[in-house]
């Protein structure tokens, strides 16, 4: 089974690999930058994770995971997308020499989508710094790199940043979106010109470019949400803003309209009675526009276990319903230990 055909939780379908061979364009090449490329791309490290099947996250994310991570300091912390190692109960991480090294989970961000891995044995790669993401601008070229040095890098551009409202109650304020798009884009970095983590791998999008025409490529995480609740996902694994209503409703725009298109078995949704095909009309006696509407105006009602009330358009009538929401970390069977 090759890379492509793992789960990640996020691969469409009829996706081709790319022919890396020299993975470095005019636009971004190796004599352009002012850095050791070979030195930085090394600090990208393939990953595999293995979940338990009985895991909360094993039917949408599947039990064999593969993508990369990226180590950021000398003791082997290394920082991924989280849905690459969300109840793993075993990571192995490639080192230097192409040993795979075992690892354990640091921290899991549903807020961000950031997850964090510590390497239980030496790396022996340097660690690659992080820059400012806030810095980055659109048509800006950049190095989007998996596992596996120049043959798992490709040059990219910055195509466009803005808002990003996944249907899994998921939203960035600003998210950055690169072309052409990495097949192997779960945990890749995004590095700059000046050889510094901008990002970090999360999506395959069709829609880089906010226009008609549109544009296949890849979503970024920025590396500025990081640093603010560094400290937290060390110490609590998880950020204080995650503890975030949840309601298990999956959802997306249609049309102008927020529509149910799934619910999470025996979550908060849908012991509401809520139902795919439903239209979420209003939260908190407030009319929604649009889903990043929807998921504001729902975190604003407090914190997890809040009452969530909802009109909802089924058919030809409207209705009320009060959704009494959940915590999602405690679906999680599997979490860090220490």
């Amino acid at each position: 089974m090759s890379d492509l055909e793992k789960v990640n939780g996020h691969r469409p379908k009829g996706l081709l690999p790319l022919a890396f061979a020299a993975a470095l364009s005019s636009s971004a090449s190796a004599e352009d930058m002012d850095f050791d490329v070979d030195e930085t791309l090394a600090a990208v490290i393939q990953l595999h994770a293995e979940v338990p099947a009985d895991a909360f996250t094993a039917p949408f994310l599947g039990t064999e995971r593969d993508g990369s991570g990226i180590v950021i300091d000398d003791a082997g912390l290394i920082l991924t997308i989280g849905y690459l190692i969300v109840e793993a109960m075993a990571i192995s991480v490639e080192a230097a020499d192409g040993r795979m090294v075992p690892a354990e989970v640091v921290a899991y961000d549903y807020d961000s989508g950031f997850g964090l891995v510590r390497a239980l044995q030496p790396l022996g790669v340097v660690p690659l710094p992080m820059g400012r993401s806030a810095d980055l601008k659109v048509n800006d070229p950049v190095l989007v790199a998996g596992g596996g040095g120049r043959d798992g890098t490709i040059a990219a551009q910055v195509v466009s940043k803005r808002e990003f409202a996944g249907y899994w109650e998921y939203m960035l304020d600003e998210a950055i979106f690169t072309a052409p798009p990495h097949p192997n884009w779960g945990g890749a970095a995004l590095i700059g010109v000046d050889g510094k983590l901008l990002g970090v791998g999360s999506l395959y999008v069709e829609d880089a470019k906010p226009d008609p025409n549109g544009a296949n490529g890849n979503m970024f995480v920025p590396i500025d949400l990081l640093p603010p609740i560094f400290a937290e996902l060390l110490s609590e694994g998880r950020a204080s803003g995650s503890y975030r209503p949840w309601l298990g409703v999956f959802a997306t725009d249609v049309q102008g309209r927020v529509e149910v298109v799934g619910v999470a078995q025996e979550g908060p949704a849908a012991r509401s009675g809520m139902q795919p095909g439903d239209v979420i009309v209003k939260v908190g006696g407030q009319t929604v526009a649009g889903i990043a509407d929807m998921y504001r105006k729902m975190w604003a009602l407090g914190p997890a276990g809040v009452d969530v009330p909802m009109t909802i358009l089924r058919d030809t009538y409207a209705f009320d319903l009060k959704v009494r929401s959940e915590d999602r970390h405690e679906r999680l069977k599997y979490q860090r230990s220490y």
